[in-house]
């Protein structure tokens, strides 16, 4: 690996160069030793920027080469027991065109029919940005230098999406980012375009050859509306997520933003149908007779067909291809590539907001289509910049025209704090692949277990993947499968408790000691994140709230004393409310010790104990526990004594045991397991 980065600390997508194969490696390759300072090594890689499935048996790969792109086909399968994953030289070609030269060059790419679609930068300074459709008869684009199509992009996604059952009409759309210009032709602000092209785009035949005859584009609102009629919109674009639904023609589309404003940082994300981006594109075309001018409605005529229709039997079948369109077709085309009216999102507004201050860097977005027994729900995962993957729904309430967001989970999936940058699911497997910088994890869509096995635990999580069976919180699941298991609450629009889980509450006791004037910690951890956590004290015959102040602190852990006192000792009671439903998760009983009488034990003990080899074999150390059992409470030891003096036998044994293995060390050796720094802090179990 490059001496810049750790091996744990490079991509799953990155190969060195002394991996690939000779004819792969470009001709003017030099070793990372020999690279000046300006180019660091782990530049000079192949990292692989385009895969997709080609056919049933190979992947088509394209990668970077270390500024020198080349794409190859993969060979995948299973030939009896053995996996194949085989690169084929013979197959590796030039990637130009195909991949871009920089890693962090965005791209983005779909495979469909065996052709193409990419966008991209196509050279090595990135100064010629382009939307490309490639196959072996042909390479077709958008116009060179044409800051009206494209300008300073940044491509996000892409996706072939049908209109009808004739496929002649398909079309593929490209989800970037660029910059507007304004009247003064200057470039101001950053826009989220969604273009489009027909997938049998040919170009023309006199003009626009081997170039986009049906390119259009258009704007994505994502925005709030503000005071006095003045929206914030998020323009940048993080990600977008195509919802495939059963009618493949009418996916919903996720879009997660960013603001702009160096001032205001906010992310949102915004919901699009179908039926929306096609009115856009079948709406007005925007118009300015120079560039100083400022956008209007095209209101003169429309050539036949229209500008941006393909070659198709559902358009007329006038025409067998592009290359027979009117030059007149082609010109308006060329001239008028952006729509006027922009795409608004689903309720004008976005189903998720993130505005407050220091909030989380928000990366990637996908997104799940449940069933739960009131309904269809939308799971969102959303990367974050710092390894966290959140687990988000949102319900929209028709008669308050609201939308409401709840946090489900908050998933640490890597422990270094490296962005994520890639998510995906498998409805098959059920499960989550989620991809950063420190390599790829798998994580269950559903962990149901987690929230406990109380009726009101599991309906207050609100998880559309959960339902309490009568016995714990586990996978819900819909009418006609696993049809046995009858016995199900569930109410994730409502999170109504109160009515589902009456009478199945059950309450957990605990015993805590604290000595006093020292800090003393009462647990209580609700596994709800939207339940608000209550505290209580029994006073006889009432309760009394617990409030907090500069020795009492209400923590998201529990009750903290800071500085416990003898006045403080009772039973105490952890009540979480949510939804209207109070559930009582626990009642603590706070017994405080003297300090001064713990404090005297503590040293009496100790200087009795001086010089005793084994803690368990004196009875000064039997008499400490005595009076310290009797301290707390317990009159009649007998019994705990008798547990200790077992524990303190089978620890001794234990240890004769182990020194009757062990070798005997020669002068000067070290040890290895057993011995150490016994202050050292216990491993991480993440580390293992």
């Amino acid at each position: 690996a490059p001496p810049s980065l750790p091996p744990s600390l490079l991509p799953s997508t990155f190969l060195h160069p002394s991996a690939l194969p000779p004819s792969l490696l470009p001709s003017t390759f030099l070793h990372p030793s020999a690279l000046p300072p300006s180019l660091p090594p782990p530049e000079c890689a192949n990292y692989i920027k385009v895969l997709h499935r080609y056919n049933t048996t190979h992947l088509l790969a394209c990668g970077t080469g270390a500024f020198n792109p080349h794409c190859a086909k993969i060979r995948v399968g299973h030939t009896g027991q053995v996996r194949q994953f085989e690169l084929e030289e013979q197959s590796i070609e030039s990637g130009r065109g195909r991949c871009p030269y920089d890693h962090n060059s965005p791209v983005t790419s779909t495979l469909d029919r065996g052709e193409l679609y990419i966008g991209l930068y196509t050279d090595y300074w990135e100064n010629d940005a382009a939307l490309c459709r490639l196959n072996n008869q042909s390479y077709t684009r958008t116009e060179r230098d044409d800051r009206q199509q494209l300008n300073e992009p940044k491509f996000i996604g892409s996706v072939v999406i049908p209109d009808n059952n004739d496929r002649d009409d398909d079309k593929v759309y490209f989800f970037f980012t660029e910059r507007g210009t304004d009247a003064e032709g200057v470039n101001k602000a950053v826009y989220t375009r969604v273009g489009r092209v027909c997938a049998n785009d040919q170009g023309g035949q006199r003009m626009l050859v081997n170039r986009w005859s049906s390119f259009l584009k258009t704007r994505l609102i994502c925005s709030v509306a503000g005071p006095n009629g003045i929206d914030t919109h998020f323009d940048e674009l993080e990600d977008v997520f195509v919802l495939k639904t059963k009618d493949e023609k009418n996916p919903e589309i996720f879009g997660l933003f960013s603001t702009t404003s160096a001032v205001f940082q906010g992310y949102a994300v915004c919901v699009y149908h179908m039926d929306d981006v096609r009115a856009a594109f079948n709406g007005q075309f925007a118009h300015r007779e120079r560039p100083e001018h400022h956008w209007t409605p095209y209101e003169g005529r429309v050539p036949y067909p229209r500008p941006g229709s393909c070659a198709s039997e559902v358009n007329g079948g006038g025409f067998s291809g592009s290359k027979e369109f009117p030059d007149e077709v082609l010109r308006f085309v060329r001239s008028h590539p952006v729509m006027f009216s922009p795409v608004l999102p689903l309720h004008r507004r976005p189903v998720l907001l993130q505005t407050e201050p220091g909030g989380r860097r928000l990366t990637q977005i996908a997104v799940d289509r449940v069933q739960a027994q009131d309904g269809h729900y939308h799971v969102l995962y959303i990367g974050t910049g710092d390894s966290v993957v959140l687990k988000v729904i949102t319900i929209y309430n028709k008669d308050t025209d609201t939308i409401e967001e709840v946090l489900l989970e908050e998933l640490q999936v890597f422990k270094v704090p490296f962005p994520i940058t890639e998510i995906i699911i498998s409805a098959k497997r059920q499960q989550l692949y989620v991809g950063s910088e420190v390599g790829v994890a798998q994580v269950r869509l559903h962990q149901c277990d987690l929230y406990g096995s109380e009726c009101a635990d599991c309906c207050l999580a609100r998880d559309p993947y959960c339902a309490w069976d009568g016995i714990t919180c586990s996978r819900y699941y819909p009418a006609g499968v696993y049809t046995k298991r009858r016995f199900r609450r569930q109410d994730v629009r409502h999170g109504n408790a109160v009515q589902l889980c009456n009478g199945l509450q059950i309450d957990a006791e605990r015993q805590v000691y604290g000595v006093e004037s020292n800090s003393t910690l009462l647990e209580c951890t609700p596994r709800s994140l939207q339940a608000r956590v209550m505290w209580y004290i029994q006073r006889d015959p009432d309760r009394e709230e617990v409030g907090g102040d500069e020795r009492v602190v209400i923590t998201t852990h529990g009750l903290l004393f800071l500085r416990v006192r003898s006045g403080d000792a009772g039973v105490y009671v952890c009540q979480t409310v949510e939804h209207g439903y109070v559930h009582t998760l626990l009642r603590v009983t706070l017994h405080v010790l003297g300090g001064q009488k713990v404090g005297a034990l503590i040293h009496r003990t100790g200087e009795e104990g001086e010089g005793l080899p084994d803690p368990g074999t004196g009875p000064s150390s039997q008499l400490w526990y005595k009076e310290f059992l009797q301290l707390i409470g317990y009159g009649d030891s007998q019994q705990v004594e008798e547990y200790c003096e077992r524990v303190w036998c089978s620890g001794k044994r234990r240890r004769k045991t182990k020194r009757r293995y062990t070798q005997p060390m020669e002068v000067g050796e070290r040890k290895g397991r057993g011995k150490g720094d016994p202050h050292r802090a216990p491993r991480h179990t993440l580390d293992n």
